[in-house]
């Protein structure tokens, strides 16, 4: 296990809307507004066609090959992340949803490509006084939290 600390810094109270990405949204309001850490959690709807990292083909191959799925129709969600900034200091997101339709639901990472349907719901939290960042890993091809 590695960890750091950090402390809460600024909360912010989100609303994105209809047929924004939620990757490329929270990552420029990150920059916006001169956020480098936060953690989120999220409340809304995704529309059809959204994509979503729904693990690996083999959990222990080498190379990882991701899999993805796309939502057949608008699905409910609820889910969690956090921003770190990459070795170069862009925010990045990590961001997994539950995304329910009727009895069907499926989880996965948004850094394909979810679409907001009609509204989502985000509460973001600054997190400061932490110099946590994304490094890249050539043994699993991942960018990983180095605390």
């Amino acid at each position: 296990m590695k960890y750091s600390e950090a402390r809460e810094g600024r909360t912010f109270v989100i609303r994105l809307e209809d047929g924004d990405i939620v990757h490329e949204q929270l990552e420029q309001f990150a920059v916006d507004h001169g956020i480098e850490r936060a953690s989120i959690l999220v409340l809304g709807s995704a529309d059809r066609e959204s994509r979503l990292v729904v693990g690996p083909e083999e959990s222990r191959s080498n190379p990882i090959n991701p899999m993805t799925l796309e939502l057949y129709d608008a699905h409910e969600v609820t889910g969690t992340g956090t921003i770190f900034p990459d070795e170069e200091g862009r925010p990045v997101l990590h961001m997994h949803l539950a995304c329910g339709r009727e009895e069907n639901t499926v989880t996965g990472c948004v850094r394909s490509g979810v679409k907001v349907w009609h509204v989502m719901e985000i509460i973001l939290t600054e997190l400061i006084e932490n110099q946590a960042t994304r490094q890249f890993d050539s043994l699993t091809g991942f960018t990983l939290l180095v605390p």
